[in-house]
């Protein structure tokens, strides 16, 4: 819409130079070269690179009193009993789904039982701060009840203030040139092909915003809502069917295993066989045709 209005102003002017040309009663004014619009474009280049500067974040500084930007990252494993570790991870589910998508959001979940007495399970979640924090103050309360332990409690932390106020500064800059490049499209109209680069880099500018703000979003993400990941392990009872089962399985396959080393024997012997054979004549060529050849000459010299 807006290059049909440039065109319909860019004729009117045409139109009103050569009515007049004769009298000199009119005067076409001179068309805008791509280059000035790239003058015009330079303080907002000179304005992103102080405002990136000045924040500290091309050299990986942070000025001192300011806002910090922490990721948060926790990691926790349970021992508990085979039967408990299903209704376990089932009730961290539906509380985080109960607190809602703006507090609590499972990312990832899994459940593998090895058989009647091993099973293993693993949550991944993302959530804010205080629900963590309520977690995992009960965790501990919660696997003693069910007869389990934790083995495992580990949180680490990722600065992204550089990350964030570069990011920011950035996007501000480039808003900044959108702006400069939209006035620019209606003050100035200038030739078709002008108008056409001015359009491409207004189109480049709304797309790198869009860049910009996407990343700046998952950035505040990861400070906002900390990563919280639970994995579940079985807790083997000594006198279990499970622990016993080594020894079921030895008796079981007896005869199996008896059949196969008699099995193995049998294979040996019959691959040996012909070795036998050919070693047997090879040795009954030598004591009875070779050595006794040998013993004879031996006297004469």
């Amino acid at each position: 819409m807006k290059l049909r209005h440039l065109l319909a102003a860019g004729t009117s002017a045409l139109m009103l130079a050569a009515c007049g040309a004769p009298n000199r009663g009119y005067e076409s004014s001179p068309a805008m070269a791509p280059e000035a619009a790239m003058k015009m474009a330079e303080p907002m280049y000179e304005a992103q690179e102080s405002a990136i500067g000045g924040e500290g974040a091309s050299d990986g500084s942070v000025q001192p009193g300011q806002e910090q930007y922490i990721a948060y990252m926790h990691s926790i494993g349970m021992r508990l009993p085979v039967k408990a570790i299903e209704p376990t991870m089932q009730g961290h589910i539906d509380a985080c789904n109960k607190a809602g998508p703006s507090v609590c959001i499972i990312t990832n979940s899994w459940l593998n039982a090895y058989s009647e007495d091993e099973a293993s399970a693993s949550l991944n979640l993302r959530a804010t701060p205080a629900w963590i924090e309520a977690f995992l103050s009960g965790v501990e309360a919660e696997a003693s009840a069910a007869k389990g332990e934790i083995t495992t409690r580990q949180t680490t932390a990722e600065d992204l203030t550089v990350s964030i106020i570069d990011t920011d500064a950035r996007l501000k800059a480039q808003e900044t040139l959108r702006g400069r490049l939209e006035k620019l499209l209606e003050s100035r109209p200038g030739e078709l092909k002008d108008v056409l680069e001015t359009e491409r880099e207004l189109a480049r500018v709304n797309g790198e915003i869009d860049s910009l703000k996407s990343s700046l979003a998952a950035l505040r993400v990861r400070v906002d809502m900390s990563q919280l990941s639970v994995s579940y392990e079985t807790k083997r009872n000594p006198v279990s069917q499970g622990a016993l089962s080594p020894l079921g399985d030895a008796f079981g396959n007896f005869f199996y295993n008896l059949a196969s080393a008699i099995a193995a024997v049998v294979t040996a012997f019959a691959v040996g066989l012909p070795w036998l054979i050919l070693i047997g004549a090879l040795l009954w060529i030598w004591l009875r045709l070779i050595w006794p050849r040998i013993r004879r000459k031996k006297p004469s010299a």
